[in-house]
């Protein structure tokens, strides 16, 4: 037990009695108290026998009053620190004064056996609370009694109280931060003067920010890191790459005035939204790899890219080492307050599928949005509040105290490589500028910028307290001003002499065997399998282990599966479960995650297999060979933007796996519209990023209502261009055997959606023949065998689940001239192959696209645009502003309409 839970004082009869226990058996009580009790024995002697029995009482209660006072700044000396460089901190009561912990001015001068808590040693109350002030209350403040693990808490306090949150730094370290500083300042002033007026969200205020991250990489070094993964938003993103990832200046100048991109750069984007990734050396060799990844506007969006990255890196980089790598996302104090993703980001920081050791959160606290004040911004205390969710420590720095960030961080950094846990780092500091330079922030903020207009910069503060230390000089730091200055003019001329712009490709080496698809190209990836391997493997992903009791349904699940497989066929689950055995038995590892994705919703895949009692997982696909690749599919928090944009990291570091999101339904995917739209669809075009995640989005018009029916095929083709990704909707399990074998068996990485079915799951009509899966690969286009070539009067395009009920109708009417063509691939549009069905059946006198979405929806609205040639008629739901009807007949009705105007 922490024993300041007893130190209230109406407990003091409590400790009393401890102390009792204490003199009469020393060893019944917890060594903590015991130790305590020795030394309140000492003070004890000093005094006479007659007056003992009121030493006993009014001491006693002093000490404790003592304990109070400690556990006081512990707990709330946060709120009484000097961290704000440019504000009055608001004021909180009641205050830290000793006066409100029942002691006095006369006790000032008093030893105490409580200093012993704080590391001390037995010491007069001014002493303690010298100590107190200075740990708690100066340009550190600490949130972190909420832990719940005493070993964590215990850890940090140690740490802090015995070095009172302050190091003593050799010369030659204060002059190497200095340098930081000048380099951080240096940059900002230069840009400023050159680019008069341009973007570049300066980090002026906080440049401490430099030197931290200097910090954290060089200290992690010792601590075994040999590699981060750092995202941050575009506030002092430019001087981070310059800075800390040592992306040439001239590179970054050229970028301020250039009108064109290198080849192969179709947009591009803003400078200080481009990633970039280098290997540094540290100081004592050792190397360092950084990666900085590329990040929208959208403030807190590459935070899950982050994670998701780091932990595939520590899958299959640094196996499963925790300490090889770490994360780091830099926020800003509006976005880290006001944006959910970075709340699903924490949740999942501590779950087995997705935490990766623990994250180092950097605050870039300029105490303003783009024009809204703190106080507007959010209800909770500080923006960094978040953290508590995960009970994780939180330190509050000044952003003026460059020495007291580096303690921070190399502080935190250790407490991340022993607990891998997240901890969070708030620098207090300010914005020079409005939200950019162009900006003018005295409209709104006038006497904050009155004050931030007075107020030296960081660089200019350390240069002041290291000329009146005597370790440099005054001289010493004008000359290194001028001197960096200097090197950035002959760089800037360098730059002039660049032509073209040139974004530089990320993660090269992982890339090397990848590039991106021609714009006309067809993929013809052989993805067919043996049918000895299929029906082997398909005999062991179906036989559940003797040893162990299953549920007698799944028994009876997994039993049909070996008689359709017997009988030469396979159904919509089967088949995937073959895609990845085959790809798990090739040495290609399969990642599946979503938030029902083991059972899956629909209750049809059952890749992770629960025994009679509940208390055992078994994963048949982990059984599939002595040497096979890794497989994971997991249940996910119930969010889709976090675990999306970690699936893409996860994907975007990892190339060589199937990494795969799925939704619970389709619907549910445009709480991720973020991550589609940033990066799945145009981060190769923005900033040259190859990545092969495929989205499994539920889709299919059922009766279930608006929000249980619409992937939004028309919202994922409305984002295509330029062979960016692909969009399909498979209707065969051998299709969807072949689609996912050849996302990673060809040599090009670009996204997947595919609309997966519903109620198809198990429809009698939906399963192939094994010999599809042995001979054939993904048909973009499935014609009608049962329509003879040219014999067509009426050719039907459609796509999806409709089909099924275009087929059962024709079937019932009889109409043998009447072909069904499915079109599995929406995109890249397979229009070739369409317009040679269409030359093949010149007899057709209707030539119609069906669909179940309404007709502004859908994939019709895509390809009425794009191919108003092929002169389509289209037959679908009427136009509606909601996806589908609430009411069953009305949806049965609706569907019929579309049956009997294809028909009649």
């Amino acid at each position: 037990m922490d024993r300041f839970s007893l130190v209230g004082n109406h407990e003091i009869g409590a400790i009393e009695d401890l102390y009792k226990s204490y003199r009469q058996n020393p060893q019944e009580i917890d060594e903590s108290w015991r130790n305590f009790f020795e030394g309140f024995e000492l003070a004890r002697k000093s005094y006479d026998a007659k007056s003992m029995e009121l030493v006993d009482k009014s001491h006693l209660q002093k000490e404790f009053n003592i304990l109070n006072l400690i556990n006081g700044y512990r707990q709330r000396g946060h709120l009484f620190t000097r961290t704000n460089p440019v504000r009055r901190r608001r004021q909180y009561s009641p205050t830290l004064e000793y006066r409100n912990f029942g002691l006095e001015e006369s006790d000032l001068n008093i030893v105490f056996e409580a200093g012993k808590e704080i590391g001390i040693g037995p010491a007069t109350l001014s002493t303690i609370i010298s100590h107190l002030e200075q740990t708690y209350c100066e340009s550190i403040g600490i949130e972190y009694l909420y832990m719940r693990n005493p070993e964590l808490i215990d850890w940090l306090k140690v740490r802090m109280e015995r070095s009172q949150n302050t190091e003593e730094l050799p010369h030659e370290y204060q002059k190497e931060i200095f340098s930081h500083l000048k380099e951080a300042a240096g940059f900002e002033s230069f840009i400023h003067k050159k680019f008069v007026g341009a973007k570049r969200f300066s980090l002026e205020g906080t440049e401490g920010l430099i030197p931290a991250l200097n910090a954290i990489i060089e200290h992690g070094v010792e601590l075994g890191i040999e590699e981060y993964v750092i995202g941050i938003s575009h506030r002092g993103r430019l001087n981070v790459l310059a800075n800390i990832l040592k992306k040439p200046y001239e590179n970054i100048f050229k970028e301020f005035y250039a009108t064109e991109y290198e080849e192969g750069i179709v947009l591009g984007d803003v400078k200080y939204h481009l990633g970039f990734d280098q290997e540094i050396i540290a100081k004592n060799g050792a190397k360092i790899k950084l990666s900085l990844l590329p990040n929208p506007s959208h403030l807190e969006t590459v935070a899950p890219l982050v994670e998701g990255m780091v932990r595939a890196k520590i899958d299959y980089s640094h196996n499963g080492d925790f300490n090889k790598i770490a994360p780091i996302v830099i926020h800003g104090d509006a976005a880290i307050a006001g944006q959910g993703v970075v709340y699903e980001v924490v949740q999942m920081s501590q779950l087995p599928g997705y935490k990766t050791g623990g994250t180092i959160h950097i605050v870039v606290n300029n105490q303003i949005g783009f024009t809204t004040d703190y106080l507007d911004a959010r209800s909770s205390t500080y923006c960094t509040d978040v953290a508590k969710i995960t009970r994780s420590p939180v330190f509050h720095v000044n952003g003026d105290d460059a020495e007291a960030i580096i303690f921070t961080v190399k502080l935190a950094l250790e407490f991340r490589q022993y607990f891998h846990a997240d901890i969070f780092i708030d620098i207090l500091s300010y914005r020079k500028y409005g939200h950019n330079e162009g900006d003018e922030p005295r409209f709104t903020q006038p006497i904050l910028y009155k004050a931030i207009a007075q107020h030296p910069n960081p660089r200019d503060i350390y240069a002041a307290k290291l000329i009146e230390a005597g370790v440099m000089t005054t001289e010493e730091v004008q000359f290194e001003i001028a001197a960096f200055d200097q090197h950035l003019e002959e760089k800037f001329e360098i730059s002039k002499s660049i032509q073209k712009v040139k974004i530089k490709s990320f993660l090269v080496d992982e890339y090397k065997p990848y590039r991106f698809p021609e714009p006309t190209e067809v993929n013809t990836t052989p993805t067919a399998v043996s049918e000895t391997k299929l029906k082997k493997l398909a005999e062991k992903i179906n036989t559940l282990p003797n040893d162990k009791k299953f549920f007698g349904k799944i028994v009876k699940v997994l039993d049909d599966r070996r008689q359709l497989i017997a009988d030469n066929k396979v159904d919509w689950a089967l088949a995937e479960q073959l895609a990845f055995g085959t790809l798990l038995s090739e040495g290609i590892p399969v990642r599946l995650s979503g938030q029902d994705s083991q059972r899956g919703t629909f209750s049809h895949r059952h890749a992770a297999i629960i025994t009679e009692e509940g208390d055992e997982k078994y994963f048949p696909l982990k059984n599939v060979a002595e040497d096979q690749a890794t497989f994971t599919v997991l249940n996910s928090p119930l969010n889709e933007y976090g675990v999306m944009g970690f699936e893409y990291g996860y994907s975007l570091s990892y190339p060589k796996g199937l990494t795969i999101w799925e939704a619970q339904f389709g619907d549910f995917s445009n709480v991720a519209q973020v991550i589609i739209d940033q990066y799945i669809s145009s981060a190769g075009e923005k900033w040259g990023l190859m990545n092969g995640l495929v989205l499994f989005l539920p889709h299919g018009y059922e009766g279930q209502g608006p929000e249980h029916s619409s992937g939004r095929v028309e919202r994922m083709l409305s984002l295509c261009a330029n062979y960016n990704m692909q969009v399909m909707m498979p209707t065969t399990p051998a299709n969807l055997f072949h689609l996912l074998r050849r996302q990673v068996l060809w040599d090009i990485r670009i996204p997947t959606v595919v609309f997966t079915p519903k109620s198809l799951l198990r429809h009698p009509l939906v399963i192939s023949p094994i010999k599809h899966l042995t001979s054939h690969r993904f048909m973009e286009v499935i014609g009608d065998d049962k329509v003879s070539t040219g014999k067509a009067e009426v050719l039907i395009f459609t796509s999806g689940k409709i089909y099924y009920e275009l087929f059962e109708r024709r079937e019932k009417l009889g109409r043998s001239n009447f072909a069904i063509i499915r079109i599995e691939q929406l995109f890249p549009f397979p229009s070739e192959e369409v317009r040679r069905i269409k030359y093949e059946n010149p007899h057709a006198k209707r030539i119609l696209w069906v669909q179940d979405e309404p007709s502004n929806m859908g994939a019709w609205p895509y390809i009425s645009r794009k191919y108003p040639e092929l002169q389509l008629e289209l037959i679908s739901r009427a136009e509606s502003a909601s996806p589908a009807t609430g009411l069953l007949e009305r949806h049965k009705k609706s569907l019929e309409r579309i049956l009997n105007a294809v028909f009649n």
